[in-house]
Parts: C-alpha cells; sequence; structure tokens
C-alpha cells in the first residue's frame, strides 16, 4: 500500500504571501521551459541551414550537412542522463537546487555556441568544440523540464495542480514562438544574412533570458512537499537524508510508475515530433516549401498554442490531467490521416491549419496535462527521479526515431508516400492513450488533478 503524499498549505501563509510566492514558481517554471524550446528548435532550424558551412569542411557538402544534423541528435542522447542525474539531484537535494542549476548549465552553453569560431578559423576543433557545448547543453534540457514541472505541481493549491503544473507546457510555447520568429525575421530576405553571421545574434541574445532566469529562480522557495519530506522548516536549514539512494527507491517500489511516464513520453514525443518537426523536414524535401514558410506556420501554431495551454491545464483541475491526455491522444490518433492529406496539398493555407491544428491544439491538449499526470505517479521521495528518468528516456527514444522514420519510409517509398506516416501517428496515439489508462495517481494523491 502506497503513502499517500500530499501536502497541506501552510496555515501561516498568507494570501499575499501566497500570491507572491505563485508569482515567482510561475515566471521560474515558464522561463525555464521558454529557453529550452527557443534552444530546441533555434538549434535545429541553424542545424540545417547554416551549421554544415561553417563549423564543417566545405568540400563536400552532404557529408557536412549530415555531419551538422547529428550533432542536434547529440543533444537527444544526452538528455536520458541528464534526466536521470539531476532527478537523483533533485530528489537527495532539493527541487530549487537544480532548477537553477539546469538552467544556468543550459542559458550559457546556448550563448556559447554563438560565440565558437567557425572551421575557417578553428580547423576540426570548431565541430569537436560544438559537439562538447551541444553535450553539456542536452543535459541540461534533460532535467529541464521534470525539474519546472514538479516544482510547479509541489507549489500548487490543492485542486489547482493540473493548471498550474501546465506552466512549463506555456514557457515551452513561447520558446517556439519566440525562436520560430526569430527565425523567420532573420529569413525575410533569404539565408545570406544568417550566413554571414546572423546566426549568431539569437544564440548570444538569449544570455538575457538566463540573467532574467538566474534572478528570478534564486529567489524561488523550495516546494512545501519538499521541505515535509525532509522534515524541516521554510527557513533554511540542514537536510535530512530521507531517501538516501532515490534511483535504488524508484527501481524497487516505483517501477510501474516510471513505466507508465516513459510509454506517455514515447507516445507523446512521437506525436510531437512529427507534427512539428518531420513536417518541416517533408515540405522542404519533398514540397519545394522555403524556410520562411514553415517557420511562419510555426509561429502560428505556438500562437495558437499560447492560448490552448492554459486552456487545457484548466480543464485537468475539472476533469483531470488523465481524462485530458486520453482525449488528446484519441483525437490525436483520428487527426493522423488528415494533418498528412493537408501537408502533401503544398498549399500554404493547408499547411498552417495541419502544423496549426496539430502543434498549437492537439500537442498541447497532450503536453499540458503531462507536469501533474507524470508528478502524481510518484510520491515526493522519488517524484523528481522518476519524472526526470521515465521522461528523458521517452525523449530520446521517440523524439530522435520518429521523425526520422517517419522521413525514412517516405524516401524509400517509390511513390513518396505518407500512408506509413500515418500509421506511426496513430500507433503513438494508441501508446499515449493505453499508458494513460495505467494512471496509478490515486495511489499518491487523493486529488483527481
Amino acid at each position: 500500500m502506497g503513502v499517500i503524499d500530499h501536502t497541506a498549505r501552510p496555515d501561516s501563509e498568507s494570501k499575499t504571501q501566497r500570491d507572491t510566492r505563485l508569482r515567482k514558481v510561475a515566471a521560474a517554471t515558464i522561463i525555464g521551459s521558454m529557453l529550452e524550446w527557443y534552444d530546441f528548435y533555434l538549434y535545429a532550424m541553424m542545424a540545417a541551414i547554416v551549421f554544415s558551412k561553417v563549423f564543417f569542411a566545405p568540400a563536400d557538402s552532404k557529408t557536412a550537412t549530415l555531419l551538422a544534423l547529428s550533432t542536434f541528435a547529440i543533444g537527444f542522447i544526452a538528455r536520458p542522463f541528464g534526466g536521470i542525474l539531476f532527478g537523483y539531484c533533485g530528489d537527495r537535494f532539493g527541487r530549487k537546487r537544480m532548477l537553477v542549476a539546469t538552467f544556468c548549465l543550459m542559458g550559457v552553453c546556448t550563448a556559447a555556441i554563438g560565440l565558437i569560431p567557425g572551421y575557417a578559423t578553428l580547423g576540426i576543433w570548431a565541430p569537436v568544440l560544438l559537439v562538447v557545448i551541444r553535450i553539456l547543453q542536452g543535459l541540461g534540457a534533460g532535467a529541464e523540464l521534470a525539474a519546472a514541472a514538479v516544482t510547479a505541481y509541489e507549489h500548487a493549491d490543492e485542486g489547482k495542480r493540473g493548471s498550474q503544473a501546465a506552466w512549463p507546457a506555456l514557457g515551452l510555447n513561447l520558446g517556439l514562438l519566440l525562436s520560430s520568429l526569430t527565425v523567420y525575421l532573420l529569413t525575410l530576405q533569404g539565408d545570406e544574412f544568417l550566413l554571414a553571421g546572423g546566426w549568431r545574434i539569437p544564440f548570444i541574445c538569449s544570455i538575457l533570458l538566463v540573467a532574467v532566469g538566474m534572478w528570478v529562480r534564486s529567489s524561488l522557495p523550495e516546494t512545501l512537499d519538499y521541505q515535509k519530506l525532509r522534515n524541516i522548516e521554510p527557513a533554511p536549514g540542514a537536510l535530512k537524508k530521507v531517501v538516501e539512494n532515490p534511483l535504488f527507491t524508484l527501481f524497487k517500489k516505483d517501477l510501474r510508475g516510471l513505466f507508465v511516464v516513459l510509454f506517455v513520453a514515447i507516445g507523446y514525443n512521437a506525436l510531437s515530433y512529427i507534427f512539428k518537426t518531420f513536417s518541416l523536414a517533408y515540405l522542404t524535401q519533398y514540397k519545394g516549401i522555403s524556410a520562411n514558410i514553415t517557420s511562419l506556420s510555426v509561429t502560428i501554431a505556438s500562437l495558437i498554442a499560447i492560448f490552448s495551454v492554459p486552456f487545457f491545464g484548466f480543464l485537468c483541475d475539472r476533469w483531470s490531467s488523465k481524462n485530458v491526455l486520453i482525449i488528446g491522444g484519441v483525437l490525436s490518433g483520428i487527426f493522423a490521416y488528415p494533418f498528412m492529406a493537408l501537408l502533401e496539398s503544398g498549399q500554404n493555407l493547408w499547411i498552417y491549419v495541419a502544423i496549426g491544428v496539430g502543434t498549437g491544439v492537439l500537442a498541447p491538449m497532450m503536453f499540458a496535462p503531462q507536469g501533474s499526470f507524470m508528478s502524481r505517479q510518484f510520491p515526493t521521495r522519488t517524484r523528481s527521479s522518476g519524472v526526470g528518468t521515465g521522461r528523458e528516456i521517452g525523449t530520446a527514444i521517440a523524439g530522435g526515431l520518429a521523425p526520422l522514420g517517419a522521413l525514412a519510409l517516405v524516401s524509400n517509398s517509390p511513390t513518396q508516400s505518407t500512408s506509413g506516416v500515418v500509421l506511426i501517428l496513430f500507433m503513438a496515439a494508441v501508446v499515449v492513450v493505453v499508458a494513460a489508462c495505467l494512471d496509478q495517481g490515486g495511489k499518491y494523491s487523493k486529488f483527481k488533478n
């Protein structure tokens, strides 16, 4: 029988203090997730357009392009290690410390990429430096969202954990909006400005987000659930190590929750990365759509998501995160064929509709519930480790393989058929629904959200 791990808010906290604390939590979690996704899309676009020409030998353009894209994949390989490492540290040493550490690591690496000299200056050391920094960046990114989701969940008032744990999802879409809008503006006059050094501007400017985020996160209090677990008062003090090895406890006692999170992450990321990553590669390679149009489609979708995420978070409080997640999975399965049919048309309007619905509505409908749904699969003692480990392993599996596999199916088809992509989307939706049905949140929380 599991221990119910809910925590009452302190009676001594006034409404003003509570509102101030929640504003700090909202800012800290939203800004961190915003920087993570700002970096992700920015790096993806620059790896495809610029990095092959800047960081690799120009003699073989095809090989250089593949090598540049491989540096993007390396970030996925590093993410699970970051999720496991920092998730473990979050359970051992506190949520706040990991929020600060991961944000600093990820943000500094993002800015550093914009300062690396090119191949013409450093030769082979240019791509070596890029890979090293990308690995470090992946470690930070792998822990960022899990840490933010758990922090928002544990700070939330009972009955509001669905909507408040959706704050990182809102930050993600703000980052997607910021990065896609940046790429759109930088490519208004073609790619020449980027290649001349303009690509460095958005990377270096990200240090401003880092400065703001570090200021906000340094003043964030430790979560109340974690304070109760450590048997300490809200005032600073020495931490009592209740769980010496959270990972050992996770695999010994909370394995079912880990598998639920893992398969939700696999299904969701397969859908999400096909909606927003495969679609761009497919449109560019097979339909001749410019980067300007594809980046605008993502900008429109992220604008929609900024409004849809809070709405779906609200529904999590009304219907439960499990139900919202299941509905999102079902609708994504239904939308699989229409999505590819709209992309195949090659018409700008239908491209905007396809990506707008997939990335602006359906992906947020499955992502907004994940903060509360995944967090409630674990007791406080292993929550950070469980969410970080399960989610990031699932992201590494599906985030890289799903769009790559989908593109390979189209490439190997004599008629460039997308029926295989439709099947992947449908199967991923089934995985989300089945995993969500295995929810065991009631074991650790008496609250439905």
